[in-house]
């Protein structure tokens, strides 16, 4: 179909783009600007175009930012999703939608992972992190979500977990952690806690995660550090399935694990992941009264404490660094992570080219974690790929991560794009320089 072809053919399902002027034969100034090179449109008046579906998704509590778009593109050229050959950002789904797309049925609404980067560089402050959200909660509501999602609220709902996993089995990692790790209540000692650590659901139970965990645990008890678990009272934060469009299901989370810490007294919060981080800090008060816990991620504990280890051992690696959405751009932290890595003996820490506030996404986020098989279809790899290509470039040995979705998605990642890295979390390499891994 040439391109006049499809101009009409657009014309003809979404309506006319106005009179067309176009002179044959142009030469200005010795170049031939013929045909189309002088092409020329009258003025389309705003009335022009049907504004139903853009309306649509403007109604919404949280869409409404969607119809501030005018078309810059700046977003683009951010979006971790089009950089992955998804043909993606704000701007491209706000034209889709004004040509009549529905996006409440377009696998659009599936891709965005919430990352935040296009909300950074909209000077109309478009905000997908709202209007995704909004959106899949009536697409969800209507069972319209992809299996893959489902069966995750389905996991989580019953469970209290997306591995459909028993609560008793939730703190059965401590078992094979060479120190001990207090379980709320501790009947021996009923004093206050200065932290509750939040271990989350990957940490829990995914293997690898559960390594993370023990090196946590090594680590806090390395630094006396007065803290306890919950246990099989703990249940998925929700952040994930808000994002994903179910904060039905994020709220009676959020009351329920409210609720169990509420019989404990603790002084903080400190949690594994960037989005429980995000939940308790930025979320949890919308739906729990007199929620007022401070919640730290652990890197901002332990970076304070580096001075305090007692080193062992000298690792040698050459580290880059990726940086997780919801703790960077989302809640403003950058430095502990690298702080921690700067601390560790024989470190040489080196940055890939989008960092911090310009850091590329793992794929995880926005409900991502599940939805790999989904995005395949509309993208040329997964984002994970990208960015590990992206880590291999910087000869590291190792990438480190702090975020508990990353250190599976970027193993996998490893074996697809075919680099020899290893991918550890921050506190494995922690753990390996006291000599205790």
């Amino acid at each position: 179909m040439s391109s006049e072809e499809k101009r009409r053919d657009l014309e003809g399902r979404y309506g006319s783009t106005g009179a067309v002027h176009e002179e044959e034969a142009v030469e200005i100034g010795g170049i031939d600007v013929s045909g189309h090179w002088n092409r020329m449109y009258d003025e389309r008046v705003i009335d022009s175009y049907n504004s139903e579906m853009i309306d649509k998704v403007t109604q919404l509590d949280g869409g409404e930012s969607l119809d501030y778009c005018y078309q810059c593109a700046q977003c683009i050229g951010v979006c971790p999703v089009d950089q992955a050959g998804g043909d993606y950002g704000p701007r491209k789904i706000y034209r889709r939608t004004e040509l009549g797309i529905d996006f409440f049925e377009s696998p659009d609404l599936w891709l965005c992972t919430t990352c935040q980067n296009c909300v950074r560089v909209c000077p109309k402050e478009v905000d997908m992190v709202d209007i995704a959200p909004a959106v899949r909660e009536e697409a969800v509501l209507e069972g319209e979500a992809p299996d893959e999602l489902e069966d995750m609220f389905g996991n989580v709902f019953q469970y209290g977990n997306p591995q459909g996993e028993s609560a008793k089995k939730r703190a059965k990692w401590t078992r094979n952690v060479d120190v001990d790790v207090p379980i709320l209540p501790r009947m021996d000692d009923p004093e206050p806690v200065e932290y509750l650590w939040y271990v989350g659901d990957f940490w829990s139970y995914h293997p690898r995660g559960i390594d993370a965990a023990g090196a946590m645990a090594v680590i806090l008890d390395a630094l006396e550090v007065d803290y306890a678990i919950m246990g099989q009272e703990e249940k998925c934060d929700g952040d994930s399935q808000r994002l994903a469009g179910e904060p039905g299901l994020f709220e009676m989370l959020a009351e329920d694990n409210a609720e169990a810490m509420a019989k404990y007294e603790f002084d903080r919060i400190m949690v594994s992941g960037p989005h429980a981080l995000n939940a308790f800090r930025n979320e949890y008060g919308d739906v729990v009264d007199d929620w007022d816990y401070e919640t730290l991620h652990y890197t901002q504990v332990l970076a304070p404490l580096m001075d305090q280890v007692e080193w062992e051992t000298e690792l040698d690696y050459r580290v880059t660094f990726h940086d997780p959405c919801y703790l960077g751009r989302h809640n403003g932290e950058y430095e502990a992570p690298r702080e921690m890595l700067r601390s560790i003996p024989g470190v040489e820490l080196v940055e890939m080219p989008r960092n911090r506030e310009d850091g590329y996404c793992c794929g995880g986020g926005g409900g991502g974690m599940w939805l790999d098989g989904f995005a395949d279809e509309y993208q040329d790899e997964r984002l994970s790929d990208n960015r590990m290509r992206e880590a291999a470039n910087t000869d590291s040995d190792v990438l480190a991560v702090c975020c508990p979705y990353e250190v599976s998605r970027f193993e996998d990642s490893v074996k697809q794009v075919g680099v020899d890295m290893e991918v550890k979390d921050i506190v494995e390499l922690v753990q390996e320089a006291l000599g205790a891994a």
